[in-house]
């Protein structure tokens, strides 16, 4: 392994790295995404036979937007000598004022939307055939995994359990507002579960091996970097996180068709938003005409119409797309391990780990290890994804 490199080899670059660290701090998207009022809208939604549009409410913007931009972009890139690593610190820098401008426009309609393409893109023609193929097949078989059972409090002690197997240290945080069953603040190293929430014995298998094994292992990993770009997340990290982490439901044999169902749904609300569906137009689309329960269609159309049209979700799809070509081709899956990184940058990590710049993952996501997924349809379905 290359020695790390001291600052004093490379000082313009550690500073430039530090004056960015310091600046985003403030700019986890999660942190002001989702709504403060989700229980109550929902209700008046129901009530309203579904022909209501939601009036969310979000948390308040604790940063001056202009004065951040102007820090970022007053960053003296030319004094980072190597071409590839100031072409990653620049898209970078465009990357975080991008989730600025994102961040500002939560609840300001088409604005808001407009923003998140900006950040995260649209599905493509590719991406829905991927995602009406995955809806032809059947999901029916039942299994007592697939019953939800477990609560809030419940889900969090099998969570500390899963943990014992990774030795660094995190926190769990039960909270209301929340339009997923879990996610990872990795700003703060915290699990927050959704107290309303009842688990299933696989979904807190997925969640286990999706939110720590992936994105808490990461979140680790890219804090042990010297370089702190690692850490608060290279441009375009969403699609390879998101795909490591369902890649790791595959290994670990708790991926089913069903949830593969899930994330093409998420791909066909993210294109209701192009076409200028409303909420309840996005909810009666999978709902009425996809024959999704109500509160699984409630829960896709919240997570894609939070903010005013979030695209974020159709990542998944296409990050697992691409996360099992790369890992079935026998390449490296340690060095996605490495941070907040993303595929297209394999190349600058690899230059900045034999700099001394970067260091391989200390910690490992154990699903990779072996192969647990008994269901051949599975794999028949991700090796056929365009």
């Amino acid at each position: 392994m290359p020695r790390i490199t001291t600052t004093e080899e490379f000082q313009d670059l550690f500073d430039i790295d530090a004056n960015l660290n310091r600046l985003v701090k403030n700019i986890e998207l999660l942190n002001y995404i989702n709504p403060l009022n989700i229980a109550s809208e929902k209700k008046k939604f129901y009530s309203a036979k579904y022909n209501y549009e939601p009036q969310f409410k979000y948390p308040k913007i604790r940063f001056n937007g202009y004065k951040l931009h102007r820090l970022f972009f007053s960053q003296r890139l030319e004094r980072i000598e190597d071409d590839a690593i100031r072409q990653l610190y620049e898209d970078i820098i465009y990357e975080y004022s991008g989730l600025i401008e994102c961040i500002e426009t939560i609840g300001q309609g088409r604005k808001f939307y407009f923003n998140s393409l900006k950040s995260f893109g649209t599905p493509t023609e590719k991406d829905i055939e991927n995602a009406t193929f995955i809806l032809r097949f059947d999901d029916s078989d039942f299994n007592e995994e697939m019953l939800p059972m477990y609560n809030a409090t419940e889900a969090r002690d099998y969570f500390d359990e899963f943990s014992k197997r990774y030795d660094f240290k995190y926190n769990i945080k039960i909270s209301n507002n929340l339009s997923a069953a879990a996610m990872v603040l990795n700003n703060t190293q915290t699990l927050v579960l959704r107290k309303s929430h009842k688990y299933s014995l696989n979904q807190l298998k997925v969640l286990a091996n999706h939110e720590i094994g992936v994105h808490m292992v990461t979140t680790f990993n890219g804090l042990e970097q010297p370089l702190k770009v690692f850490s608060n997340g290279f441009p375009n990290n969403v699609e390879t996180q998101e795909g490591l982490a369902v890649y790791s439901e595959f290994m670990s044999g708790c991926l089913t068709i069903e949830r593969l169902k899930e994330l093409a749904f998420r791909v066909i609300a993210v294109d209701s938003l192009h076409k200028g569906y409303s909420f309840s137009d996005t909810f009666h689309l999978l709902h009425s005409q996809h024959k999704l329960n109500r509160d699984k269609a409630f829960a896709i159309t919240l997570r894609v119409h939070r903010g005013g049209g979030f695209t974020k979700d159709h990542l998944y799809l296409r990050g697992i797309r691409n996360v099992y070509k790369y890992a079935k081709a026998g390449e490296d899956l340690g060095v996605l391990l490495t941070g907040k990184v993303s595929q297209e940058y394999i190349a600058t990590i690899n230059k900045l780990q034999a700099l001394g710049l970067a260091i391989a993952p200390k910690y490992f996501t154990d699903a990779y290890i072996n192969n647990d997924n008994t269901d051949p349809n599975l794999d028949f379905i991700l090796k056929s994804l365009k």
